[in-house]
């Protein structure tokens, strides 16, 4: 009897314990499905944004999971495939350039941010642009008669340089109510293009390192996002720095953001988006974008902001009116991006330093040389405005153990001989980074800086052992220019040596390790 009452009882004990394990499981699959991810691609300027949409993500059940990428880059990758939840871009203009297969919803405009050039406030005042009404031809004149250099982002691939870019190309055309192939063509306009360019000291692929570059004292004027003007004066420490934002009274280019659905409509994705897109648009969002600088209204004027963040001191001006230029169609904007990589842009002199050491030997070189031929063939290169132009130059320099002697092309279309070099080198011995390096900057520092952009983009999958290290400071110490070093490193290349190159000629460290092809491609959104 006692054992009968132990069965029953262990039968009751197992029977609970499975309804236990089942109502957890239960719960379990039920936390799941409540909550869901969003898997977004986002422009990088909106970095500073994430933790606002994380945090409410997490009160609210919804997994935020954000990848960052260069506008041009977003609209490649999604073309090409890749599955994102939704995107959310510089501006609306770059969504027409989808594929039609590409299925966008519930699109809005989250915030606007005007384009605008930003001129440290003393050179500003010497100009006679501070508390005055600023037109285009105004700053262009000053360009032309030797009073004013600055810096700007690509405008082939950031969102920043490309508004700019077309509202330059608008109001030198008279604004236009509609911009067309004609205007593109149009001598004069082209003539003022080019000589506005003449006035570009150096080219950035991101607003991040613009911001770095005129905090660094590398520039007196940028073009650049409003945002990034509070967001530089926010970061300064002496007041004789302070960037002045100058919005010219012919018009000004303003970037809205767009945030739009690309999944399945009717499903718990599409309501988790809808609930992050309504948040962004709530007062309570709405305020956290002011924060950050960002407007969130939509022209008119508004004069109840917070001054310490949108300071007339710094020639942030809510109490206007802005003219926003307008954006041309798709066409128009593909074929001007065009014009201005092949005819309109000042011309670069570039110098590929690329390593032929023996660690390069089987996939290393294979890498290289394929990239090589995608950056140096127009056809390829054109795909996605990267070609160079017959004003540019090129110059190869080969090294391992020793450095080879330059061979330059002064036509950056005739690059045959180039590729020939190229397909022809062999790896072996050491890795001579230092003396490399010096010599480039040695080469190219007799340049003509106000004819070209020059740099230097320095390849390697190793650590520097050969050469001085010293001689290389020197050498970078005594130019009479400071040429830029960009490193792509891959393989074991060491990511401190390159890091200390960097530093020292304001340059940039791209990683190839994953993409060398990508990386070559990033890299060309700085020269």
């Amino acid at each position: 009897m006692k054992s009968k009452k132990v069965g029953i009882t262990l039968f009751v004990s197992l029977i609970i314990a499975f309804f236990i394990v089942l109502v957890a499981a239960v719960n379990n699959i039920n936390g799941e499905l409540s909550v869901q991810t969003i898997k977004i691609i986002s422009s990088t300027d909106n970095q500073d944004l994430e933790r606002v949409l994380v945090k409410y993500g997490e009160e609210n059940d919804i997994n935020v999971v954000i990848d960052y990428a260069g506008t041009l880059e977003i609209m490649e990758r999604l073309n090409a495939g890749e599955e994102y939840d939704a995107v959310w871009a510089s501006n609306s203009m770059w969504l027409y350039m989808l594929d039609s297969s590409i299925k966008k919803s519930d699109s809005k405009i989250i915030n606007m941010n005007p384009v605008v050039f930003g001129i440290r406030k003393s050179k500003a005042e010497e100009l006679g642009f501070v508390d005055k009404s600023v037109k285009l031809q105004d700053i262009l004149n000053a360009i032309n008669e030797g009073k004013l250099k600055f810096a700007m982002t690509s405008a082939t691939q950031t969102n920043t340089g490309a508004c700019a870019y077309l509202g330059f190309l608008t109001t030198l055309s008279g604004n236009p109510e509609i911009l067309t192939e004609e205007h593109l063509q149009n001598e004069d306009t082209k003539t003022n293009l080019i000589n506005l360019f003449k006035g570009v000291k150096r080219t950035s692929g991101s607003e991040e390192f613009l911001e770095e570059m005129y905090i660094d004292g590398e520039c007196d004027a940028i073009v650049t996002y409003e945002t990034s003007i509070i967001n530089i004066n926010q970061n300064i420490d002496d007041e004789d720095d302070t960037i002045y934002a100058i919005y010219t009274e012919d018009g000004v280019s303003m970037s809205d953001s767009v945030f739009a659905y690309l999944g399945k409509t009717n499903t718990l994705k599409e309501d988790a988006f809808l609930k992050l897109q309504s948040y962004l648009l709530s007062d309570e969002g709405q305020q956290e974008l002011m924060k950050t600088g960002r407007r969130v209204w939509y022209g008119g004027i508004k004069e109840d902001v917070d001054k310490t963040i949108f300071n007339p001191e710094w020639g942030i001006d809510t109490t206007k009116y802005i003219t926003p230029i307008k954006f041309p169609s798709t066409d128009i904007v593909k074929k001007a991006l065009g014009l201005y990589q092949s005819e309109l842009r000042k011309p670069t002199h570039i110098l590929f330093a690329l390593d032929y050491s023996g660690s390069m030997s089987g996939e290393g070189i294979e890498e290289l040389t394929a990239a090589m031929d995608y950056i140096l063939t127009e056809e390829k290169a054109a795909e996605n405005y990267l070609q160079f132009s017959e004003k540019d130059k090129i110059s190869i320099i080969a090294f391992n153990s020793i450095v080879s002697e330059p061979i330059t092309v002064e036509n950056g279309l005739d690059t045959e001989e180039l590729l020939e070099t190229i397909n022809e080198g062999i790896p072996r011995g050491g890795t001579n980074i230092y003396d490399t390096v010096s010599e480039a900057i040695e080469y190219l520092d007799s340049e003509d800086m106000d004819t070209y952009n020059v740099s230097i983009v320095l390849m390697t999958d190793g650590v520097g052992n050969n050469g001085s290290y010293r001689e290389m400071v020197s050498t970078i110490n005594n130019a009479e220019n400071k040429i830029p070093v960009y490193s792509i490193m891959f393989g074991s290349a060491d990511d401190e040596q390159l890091q200390d190159i960097a530093s020292l000629t304001s340059g940039k460290v791209f990683d190839g390790k994953t993409n060398l092809l990508e990386a070559f491609k990033s890299v060309r959104g700085y020269n």
